[in-house]
């Protein structure tokens, strides 16, 4: 924000200059209007504050404030100073500068050219600036511009407090904005530039330049921390070097700088490009050694995010085992103290649920005794759906393994894990019916899930609003018809159920069609069942479906189509509606799963004559031939088959051919 003269006299600061609350109100005529006192739009806005509710502080800060306006310099910086020594956190001294217009002049404060000024703003903009609606106004009236100019000050102090003020004011979106606009970042990133020895030289032993450049560089790591949450900005802090440098002060003895570094690098964890980075420059080893700094709660949980946020990718699992990360993090799900803590707890249940995905690392939990302390958790949490989410998730990973299932069973899981589907949360709702499906491949966890009526609790969540939650309900119910005692008669009685599923078939994510396809065709095993699913239409719905490139459908639709062959004219419906020649297609396809279920499908069309001849018309000879010679035993029986029913009615028509002419031959014959 500019004042009137550029070359002002430094006996008098600027924002006293006569015409300056013009100014302002004229360049930020399209922001919100300023709160000066004596505003009639103002007085009609607030309501009238009885005075004898107004405490004298508030009173005295209006009078320093008018001081800043009409004094010298020294009478600024002393009135500055005064302001600093009032609480400026408590609300009613926020509204005794804005109503008077005090936030404008300290704004307009960092545009001169003394350094006692500029120190004296600061100080109170960077009290201030811990309000919400004070950090709008800061964006909204130009600040963050002037911010970023005093970086290129000389002066380390003004640095440092230029650097607190931006971590403040970026808690929000348009200042981030601003700060990336107004070339910001780069500067910033250019403070975490300082040699080793500094960062690794506790601060009683450094020299007062040294230790000054580390409290540059936590003012600096703490401000990116702020900016870091747009998602154009950790491009621009990548663009600008910032990789190498906080990899640097990762390994820094000063806590205060590693710990908002850790939680920038949290931040930019969810950026592909920057989860690359972070394993190349090798920064895991560090992120898993302050894992264990007990005394740090704070850096401890904001070391489980990364974790828990960069190993989606493989190579970061690996890296997190091989650094002995694991035995941390299931420390921490053990310890009491953090169990207190929840959102250390959801980055630790968190990090240990995505470091699961690897069967290496579920080795190492097993040997950690993890399911035990994740049950434990599930019994203690206390309505925390974020730490039940991530809790149920790792369970799941744990659970593909056998002998999980049996210990899960044995620590009484089962009963938590159902109770979870009464639930809300939609994360949660995703991941419940999945650790359930491994569950429900165990014959005695079964026996549990349908004693607590939890095959009908995940039928409805099929009626759920998330497509995910749905895709992974429907595919849940798979081994839980399955396995069920008397799966035919357990889907009966769910009122409208059958319907239900037959209706997400008009679902357009072909997750959940793939999902529901396996479903049905579980469900088509019971004839009657199946008769069901028909009166509702599941014959012309299926083969709507069957023109579908994704991989992952044509094998569950092909099986789906299979199963739901053995009712009535079912069979020869799918011919006359188009089923066979887009069926026959799908066996030119590489993936044998693909090839398994369609063989599978053509197996049963081909129990209609005139199937056989589709199928013989587009070609099935060549595929069921080379079927034939897989690996796969069902692969081969499936095309076996099929090439019986086809050859079988090619000799019929033979026979029937003969037959005829030799018939002909003996009328001719007789005619002679």
């Amino acid at each position: 924000m500019k004042t009137d003269s550029p070359n002002e006299d430094l006996n008098e600061p600027p924002a006293f200059k006569s015409g300056l609350r013009e100014v302002i109100v004229e360049e930020h005529s399209d922001s919100e209007p300023s709160s000066a006192a004596g505003s009639d739009d103002d007085e009609e806005r607030r309501p009238e504050r009885p005075k004898a509710d107004i405490p004298p502080e508030y009173w005295h800060i209006q009078k320093l404030i008018k001081y800043l306006k009409t004094g010298n310099q020294t009478a600024t910086v002393v009135a500055l100073c005064c302001l600093k020594d009032h609480d400026l956190t408590t609300e009613i001294n926020q509204l005794a500068i804005q109503e008077i217009g005090g936030l404008e002049l300290l704004i307009n404060l960092l545009d001169t050219k003394d350094l006692k000024c500029k120190l004296g703003a600061l100080g109170v903009l960077t009290e201030l600036s811990h309000n919400q609606d004070i950090r709008r106004s800061i964006a909204d009236l130009g600040g963050i511009g002037l911010l970023v100019k005093n970086l290129t000050e000389p002066a380390r102090d003004l640095q440092i407090l230029v650097a607190e003020t931006i971590y403040n004011v970026a808690q929000i979106r348009k200042a981030r904005k601003h700060v990336r606009k107004c070339n910001g970042i780069p500067k910033l990133v250019d403070f975490l530039d300082i040699n080793e020895l500094s960062l690794k030289t506790p601060k009683d032993q450094l020299s007062p330049d040294d230790i000054e450049l580390v409290n540059i560089a936590r003012a600096a790591a703490r401000a990116l921390w702020s900016v870091s949450r747009s998602k154009r900005n950790i491009q621009v802090m990548m663009k600008s070097g910032a990789v190498p440098l906080l990899s640097r002060l990762l390994k820094s003895v000063h806590m205060d700088v590693v710990i908002p570094t850790i939680g920038t690098i949290a931040q930019c964890a969810d950026d592909p490009s920057y989860l690359l980075a972070l394993q190349t420059e090798g920064m895991i080893v560090d992120i898993v050694r302050h894992l264990s700094a007990d005394e740090y709660p704070a850096l401890r949980r904001y070391c489980a995010e990364t974790i828990f946020k960069c190993c989606e990718s493989p190579v970061a699992r690996c890296m997190v085992r091989q650094s002995g990360g694991l035995d941390p993090l299931v420390n921490m799900a053990r310890d009491p103290k953090t169990k207190e803590d929840k959102p250390l707890l959801a980055a630790v249940t968190g990090a240990i649920w995505k470091t699961a995905i690897s069967p290496e690392n579920v080795e190492r939990f097993d040997q950690l005794k993890t399911v035990e302390v994740l049950v434990k958790l599930l019994e203690n949490v206390e309505e925390d759906e974020r730490v039940l989410s991530n809790v149920v998730g790792a369970l799941c990973e744990c659970l593909k393994f056998e002998h999980n299932r049996t210990t899960l069973r044995r620590a009484n899981g089962i009963p938590h894990l159902v109770n979870l589907l009464n639930y809300t949360y939609p994360p949660l709702l995703e991941n419940v019916p999945m650790v359930l499906r491994e569950c429900a491949e165990d014959e005695d966890s079964m026996r549990i899930i349908e004693e607590l009526d939890g095959v009908r609790l995940i039928w409805s969540l099929l009626k759920n609003d998330s497509i995910k939650v749905q895709a992974n309900a429907a595919w849940s119910l798979v081994p839980c018809i399955r396995y069920a005692t008397d799966s035919g008669e357990m889907v009966r009685c769910f009122v409208g159920g059958l319907e239900l599923i037959v209706n997400l078939l008009k679902s357009t994510d072909n997750h959940v069609l793939a999902s529901v396809c396996a479903a049905i065709a579980e469900v088509a095993k019971d004839i009657e069942n199946l008769a069901v699913i028909t009166d509702h239409g599941v014959v012309p719905m299926l083969v709507n479906l069957v023109n579908t490139e994704d991989v992952e459908l044509r094998q569950h639709l092909a099986s789906a189509i299979a199963y739901c062959c053995a009712w009535g004219s079912n069979c020869k419906m799918f011919g006359r509606l188009g089923a066979i020649t887009p069926l026959v297609q799908y066996m030119a396809d590489g993936d044998a799963d693909v090839n398994r279920t369609t063989a599978l499908a053509l197996f049963h069309l081909s129990k209609n004559p005139f199937n056989c001849i589709t199928m013989h018309e587009s070609g099935v000879v060549t595929f069921l031939l080379k079927a034939v010679s897989s690996s796969n035993w069902n692969l081969q029986e499936a095309a076996a088959g099929c090439l019986a029913n086809i050859r079988k009615l090619a000799l019929e028509a033979e026979t029937v051919h003969l037959i005829r002419k030799k018939d002909e031959s003996s009328e001719e014959e007789n005619e002679l």
